[in-house]
């Protein structure tokens, strides 16, 4: 089955934010849009600001104003679901209830084509149960956009059980007709995304109940070092704690309550305080109007060593050598030492090693080098701003000044948390890709889908996978395991994709 027609009618079911937003990604392809709510005077409402919406782009230069015109000449409001009966293609944005959306497509049945294809554009309930008791369970779909859908490319293409691979492949050619970027995804909790993104939630809010740094410092490390658009605590802030809540909840019951998925106390307690965020001007931070955002901890200029010597191999991070000599500080680069650990920079009487999972002081302790700080994984050495170090509990203050001078000497902001293990940027990196190559592992999608989707939908800097394969899979590996060390938590237990990788020396994402 070819991408649908253009000249085919598409109904959407619901006219609030996304379903007005997906009528509008229909209309500008050229489709006649029936649009349907059951809520008295809404549809005219959405069909009114549709119309405003291509008149600004318009004026924009977005699009001509023919093409405005005749766009909203291919809305048209529906009040009964009989009306959708020439409808080729049927996307519901209704409520987000099981029960709701089955009598939905129990009523279209009865109305619809038999080849007509049924949508939903949920986020997070089961394709498969949807289906479920349809007279035609072939033809019933996820095509899960993102908000605001005109803005955000991801489509999600989700089948379940019962869905005809056909089915879905018209979806995901429709999707690509209407200029968005589908990805397949088979109906398990959370689909792609939703699954995915856990950690980068989850990772930040344990560091924060254990105090090992306050939100405005772990946002900006995620920013500067991580490459990320948002932190953590703003993007949660801004999307809701509800929201994000629910769907940590409802992935973490529909895994039978798996320790990756489960949900933050102190994330609970926002939402019982009604403290939502953005919507309700308080969340992590404040929002009120004279509220004073608060600074990321930075450490305060420190001298610059006499002497750097960076010893053996730092992978990834040879990157800050290489900034470190740019920016004209002395460092010699040496051959591993039999006295020193391999992979570290000394500098005055520090060792600056990258993390590896461990905690700075147990790993001081178990490397006999007292005086060890360790630094976090960065998206780009040679290009962040702020780089999270921590150091062991024998570290001396003075050479502990010494790291910070020679971090500061590549012209880094410095953020010191306190010794926790995986500091902030690797273990949610490590964590983000243990989550999608088991995604993979379990045929949830593909690896190149995986990452496309987490890039598209989410604006990750670069897909989990491909970044675990940048840093290494040895290494995030070995992150992973010292982090299930450390906590005893089989949430940090390792994917075994990931553990055959490292086995066979692949890569997690094919080269194409």
């Amino acid at each position: 089955m070819p991408a649908l027609a253009r000249d085919a009618t598409v109904a959407i079911f619901g006219a609030g934010a996304m379903g007005a937003g997906i009528a509008q990604v229909a209309a500008q392809a050229g489709h006649r849009v029936q649009l349907f709510d059951a809520r008295i005077g809404a549809v005219d409402e959405a069909r009114r600001r549709l119309a405003e919406t291509f008149a600004t782009l318009a004026s924009r230069g977005k699009m001509s104003e023919a093409d405005a015109r005749a766009a909203t000449g291919r809305l048209e409001t529906i009040h009964a679901v009989g009306d959708a009966v020439s409808a080729r293609l049927v996307i519901e944005a209704i409520v987000e209830d099981l029960d709701a959306k089955r009598e939905l497509f129990r009523q279209l049945e009865v109305v619809v084509a038999p080849q007509t294809i049924l949508a939903t554009n949920t986020s997070s309930l089961s394709v498969t149960a949807l289906s479920a008791g349809a007279r035609h369970p072939a033809r019933v779909v996820g095509m899960h956009f993102f908000n605001p859908a005109p803005l955000l490319p991801l489509v999600e293409v989700v089948s379940g059980l019962a869905t005809d691979p056909a089915v879905a492949q018209t979806v995901y050619d429709t999707a690509v007709a209407w200029g968005k970027v589908p990805v397949h995804a088979r109906s398990t909790p959370g689909f792609i995304v939703n699954r995915c993104a856990r950690p980068f939630y989850a990772e930040a809010l344990r560091l924060y109940a254990e105090r090992a740094a306050d939100p405005a410092t772990i946002d900006a490390v995620m920013r500067e070092a991580g490459g990320f658009r948002m932190g953590p605590f703003e993007l949660m802030d801004l999307i809701g704690h509800d929201v994000n809540f629910s769907v940590t909840r409802s992935v973490w019951e529909g895994y039978f309550r798996d320790a990756r998925f489960t949900p933050s106390i102190h994330q609970q307690a926002l939402v019982d305080a009604g403290m939502l965020g953005r919507k309700s001007g308080r969340g992590f931070y404040d929002y009120s109007v004279d509220a004073v955002r608060p600074e990321p901890a930075t450490e305060p200029p420190r001298a610059v060593p006499d002497r750097l010597v960076a010893f053996g191999e730092l992978g990834r991070a040879s990157q800050l050598v290489d900034r470190i000599a740019a920016m004209g500080a002395p460092i010699e680069r040496r051959e591993r030492h039999p006295a020193i650990p391999d992979g570290v920079i000394a500098a005055g009487g520090a060792l600056l090693a990258p993390t590896d999972g461990r905690t700075a002081t147990r790993r001081a302790a178990e490397s006999g080098a007292r005086d060890l700080v360790v630094f976090d994984v960065a998206l780009d050495y040679h290009a962040c701003t702020r780089l999270a170090v921590a150091r062991a509990d024998s570290c001396s203050d003075a050479a502990f000044g010494a790291a910070i001078g020679a971090l500061q000497s590549a012209g880094l902001h410095v953020s010191t948390i306190d010794d926790a293990a995986g500091l902030v940027v690797a273990r949610t990196v490590a964590m983000l890709a243990n989550e999608a190559a088991d995604a993979v592992q379990q045929g949830i999608a593909s690896a190149a889908d995986v990452d496309i989707a987490m890039k598209k939908g989410v604006n990750y800097p670069l897909g989990p996978l491909e970044w675990a394969d940048a840093i290494g899979c040895a290494r995030v590996r070995d992150i992973l395991v010292n982090l299930q060390a450390h906590y005893g938590d089989p949430r940090y237990r390792v994917a075994p994709l990931i553990a055959r990788r490292c086995a066979t020396g692949g890569r997690l994402v094919p080269e194409r």
